[in-house]
């Protein structure tokens, strides 16, 4: 830690802890929580109190990027989230864009869908430990939380949904997602 004419520096550890331990207010219990992203590289947590979960299909967002290749779509999400955390499942195909609980209150997440849905009250979601930040993980970071409490504008995910889904009812549809 380092101090500046008043200021704090924050290391990355010290973020990281405190990203940990607002992420683990989430649990149910924290041990288990801590125990699971050390043992299994994923912990469930619970949607709809601290934050909420746009769940949208790999198709909508690489669509949306113009792209298949990871790491321009994890830059493209950078962008169009305006840095907000989104983690990957590669199994299923998904990408979790976390999100301000009050976001499901929004008209355009009244109804789930299948190629995206809002994880509220009474979701649970497996969530990457913060250190699964490459693809080489079943689930990562591909925008990782850049402080405590730090989630995506819930209008930036609306407006990369109605792009990616703009761009396949026009047929600009990528392949293999």
């Amino acid at each position: 830690m380092q101090e500046r004419q008043g200021e704090h520096v924050t290391t990355g550890a010290e973020r990281s802890l405190a990203i940990e331990h607002w992420l683990l207010m989430a649990a149910e219990d924290w041990g288990r929580a801590r125990r699971e992203w050390r043992t299994e590289g994923v912990a469930l947590l619970r949607c709809g109190g601290l934050f909420g979960v746009v769940r949208i299909s790999a198709e909508v967002v690489r669509t949306a990027a113009g792209a298949e290749d990871v790491t321009a779509v994890d830059h493209f999400l950078a962008q169009a989230l305006l840095g907000g955390p989104v983690f990957l499942d590669q199994e299923l195909l998904r990408y979790y864009a976390l999100v301000g609980a009050s976001t499901g209150c929004r008209q355009e997440w009244a109804r789930a869908r299948d190629d995206v849905e809002f994880m509220g009250v009474g979701h649970y979601l497996g969530v990457p430990a913060l250190d699964a930040t490459t693809p080489k993980a079943r689930r990562y970071w591909c925008v990782e939380m850049g402080s405590a409490g730090e989630l995506a504008p819930g209008d930036a995910v609306a407006r990369l949904v109605r792009v990616g889904r703009s761009k396949i009812a026009r047929g600009d549809r990528q392949l293999g997602g």
